[in-house]
């Protein structure tokens, strides 16, 4: 027994030495050298690849099956003069009796100087998709009841049942290479240059170390990236699952989204896909981007189908101001040059293919801070949908500066100014001129090409809102905006103590754009509004507003000009700033009274219980037809323009004495019983901003009621003189001819 076991070990050792003996044999007297055209005729006729070998081949036969090719390059069959591939060097060995038992052992991969360049054509194909097809016959046709040659594509599948290949490498490395992609249809081009990758052994089910080095470039924006990846890769193949742990992504990115800004970025987190669940993720997520850092985990779920998106995002407060200009982002000038100093965000992801959707987003901008859900339904239609609260917001501090144009504004302040160093307090000076300057900027206002593409539905409720300087509580609004048609469905809310609502619509589909607005005031102070505009406030009190207008045009100067519509309004417990009605009337009686005033001339406001009347808007005038007053022992009545385009005003305006005999400001206008009841005129134009102090007494009116007294005092005499001794109907033909 000890004998045959001697034989049989004897045996053995001696088909390895006769092994190992032929394996010297072949790798020494057989140069696969000799056989290039061979190898490349096979290239061709299996996988339809030009496979030109340049470079010597060097190969190992046992125990390592090596393979070494130099200076190749790879293109289709289809044509062959354009290669897109070519390889300065690539070596690798496999273990012999390891693959025997479906192993694959591997000593390091080597590929150095791979250049590939994918090209894709004007029809849209590809210079790499005919490769790995086998070449199509070269017979024209078959001869008559010849059975048809058989093909790869007959061949039966490996049983799926069967082991797969376990593979053991010890290394791959990858230096100096490039890939280049060039789309002819779009024009674009992608390059990665400078590419370096190593890893440590590949093992399935083990951990392996890899690390990437690439410059990345395009050309459609002109962008390039320096990027460099680590981590540790672990795949199953049986299970479908394949994760990049410790992932660790850094670089720096130029070009002209940054407009000569660099942009430095990096990246850590865990992934993972797994096909047999149909699941990706991205958990632990810690992205940087200059100042900005923020965290968050992707899940993707339902890969086979339409994928869905969950998962959540927070950024650390940062200086959006800074980090917008770090990356070459211009903003718009702002009136406060100190917004967007603090932003800080979070909220939960979720979303589609063609959607995303940020639910329970907390916002904090500067002072302010909102919450609600941030939405776009449809990326290719970009629907954004908005549902927001906010505690506090100070919108002109977001908005343009003023503008200080002097083609409008200067001029018209100028001329106001010196129609009101003319008009004086006293009411004896001339009746100011109406104003001429126009009072609104032509600048255009609505970026009508961007508000044709919205498609938006947006509600929003902010506790406190100034804009405007106006300071508003409690303001709701909601608004859509949909092919050009932008409504304004509800905006609400408190204003010194008042309340405001209205609606409006903005057509811009035509070239024009049109505007509608409906709009209702209650008992809002209205010199506030007045004050809040930079405008000196005329009169004081509680307005009460309803109005429906329409307009059209791009700029202040257009919409004033071509307002029309109606409007009701009244103004209780109000007050005129600096008025001189109390002077105008004391003028007028001491004039019929044929004296003068003694006294100065006195100023001080004059308070009213009741103002109100009506307007209709004709391209930019305003007509008043029912002006209505109530100040005590008086009644004011008017009719007259105010047109919007200058800001200025053309009243007259009459005043009934109703018998009030509070003391006047002079003995020289004391109330006769003659006077009550008489409508005392007033004519008023100039500059809005003047208010009462463009009020004169209207002397062609003062004749008339000149007359009108004299011929009452006629009456009386005659009433004296005839007493009994005429008909009454003589004494009142008598009355009329004299009163006439």
């Amino acid at each position: 027994m000890k004998a045959f076991g001697k034989i049989l070990g004897l045996l053995l050792l001696g088909l390895l030495l006769i092994i190992i003996g032929l394996g010297f044999a072949l790798t020494h007297l057989f140069d696969p050298n000799d056989y290039k055209d061979e190898i490349q005729q096979l290239a061709r006729d299996k996988a339809n690849l030009e496979l030109q070998l340049k470079g010597d081949i060097g190969w190992s036969l046992f125990p390592w099956l090596g393979l070494e090719l130099t200076d190749a390059t790879l293109a289709s069959a289809s044509s062959p003069d354009k290669p897109f591939a070519d390889l300065r060097q690539i070596g690798l060995s496999v273990r012999v009796l390891p693959l025997l038992r479906k192993e694959v052992q591997m000593s390091d991969i080597r590929v150095d100087g791979l250049n590939l360049t994918l090209q894709r054509d004007k029809q849209g194909h590809g210079n790499w998709e005919d490769v790995g097809q086998p070449a199509k016959p070269t017979t024209s046709a078959a001869e008559p009841g010849s059975a048809p040659a058989p093909t790869d594509n007959n061949q039966q599948p490996a049983e799926e049942g069967g082991q797969p290949l376990k593979l053991d490498i010890d290394s791959l490395t990858v230096s100096n290479s490039r890939v280049d992609y060039h789309d002819e249809q779009s024009g674009q081009q992608f390059s990665a240059e400078g590419i370096e990758l190593s890893t440590g052994a590949i093992r399935e089910g083990a951990d392996i170390p890899v690390k990437l080095l690439a410059f990345l470039g395009t050309n459609q924006p002109v962008l390039r990236a320096k990027t460099e990846l680590e981590g540790l890769l672990r795949f199953d193949r049986s299970l479908k699952r394949y994760q990049l742990q410790d992932l660790k992504l850094a670089g720096e990115a130029s070009g002209e989204p940054l407009n000569g800004k660099t942009l430095t970025f990096s990246s850590q987190g865990q992934l993972l896909l797994d096909q047999s669940a149909q699941v990706a993720e991205w958990t632990g997520i810690k992205l940087s981007a200059n100042q900005l850092r923020a965290l968050g985990e992707v899940k993707l779920r339902d890969l086979d189908k339409s994928a869905k998106l969950e998962g959540s995002l927070s950024v650390a407060q940062v200086n959006l101001r800074e980090f917008l200009d770090g990356i070459g982002v211009a903003l718009p000038a702002m009136r406060d040059q100190g917004t967007l100093g603090r932003f800080e965000l979070s909220t939960r992801l979720s979303g589609t293919p063609s959607s995303v959707a940020f639910d329970d987003l907390a916002l904090k901008l500067d002072d302010s801070s909102f919450s609600g859900k941030l939405a776009v339904n449809d990326f290719a239609k970009q629907a954004l949908r908005l549902q927001l609260k906010g505690d506090k917001l100070d919108l002109d501090r977001y908005l343009p500066p003023q503008d200080k144009d002097a083609s409008a504004g200067a001029a018209r302040k100028n001329e106001v100014k010196q129609t009101v160093a003319a008009a004086g307090k006293s009411g004896t000076t001339p009746l100011p001129d109406a104003p001429t300057q126009q009072a609104w900027s032509s600048a255009q206002l609505l970026p009508l090409e961007q508000l044709r593409k919205l498609d938006v539905q947006a509600s929003l409720g902010i506790g406190q809102l100034i804009v405007s300087k106006l300071p508003i509580d409690n303001a709701n609004f909601k608004a859509t905006a949909k092919g050009g048609l932008l409504s304004l469905q509800e905006a609400r809310g408190e204003l010194y103590g008042g309340e405001f609502s209205a609606t409006s619509q903005l057509d811009a589909r035509p070239a024009i754009p049109v505007l509608t607005a409906r709009k209702q005031l209650k008992r809002i102070p209205v010199e506030k509004l007045l004050e809040a505009q930079g405008e000196k406030a005329p009169v004081r009190g509680k307005l009460d507003l309803s109005a429906d207008i329409r307009t059209q045009g791009n700029s202040q100067k257009a919409w004033v000009d071509a307002l029309n519509g109606t409007a009701d309004f009244s103004l209780n417990d109000g007050v005129l700033v600096d008025a001189n009605v109390e002077q105008q009337l004391c003028q007028g009686i001491a004039t019929l009274n044929r004296k003068s005033l003694s006294g100065e001339p006195r100023s001080k406001d004059t308070p009213f219980e009741e103002l109100h009347g009506s307007l209709k808007f004709t391209n930019g005038v305003a007509s008043n037809p029912d002006l209505k007053a109530r100040i005590p022992g008086l009644t004011v009545n008017g009719h007259g323009d105010v047109d919007l385009r200058v800001l200025g005003l053309d009243y007259r305006v009459g005043i009934v004495i109703e018998g009030d005999k509070t003391a006047m400001p002079d003995p020289a206008c004391q109330v006769n019983e003659r006077y009550v009841g008489i409508e005392w005129p007033l004519r008023c134009r100039g500059p809005l901003e003047l208010g009462a102090k463009a009020c004169r007494l209207d002397k062609d009116g003062l004749a008339k009621v000149a007359s009108k007294l004299a011929g009452a005092k006629l009456s009386e005499k005659i009433e004296e003189k005839l007493g009994d001794k005429v008909s009454p109907e003589l004494k009142d033909a008598l009355k009329g001819l004299f009163n006439r």
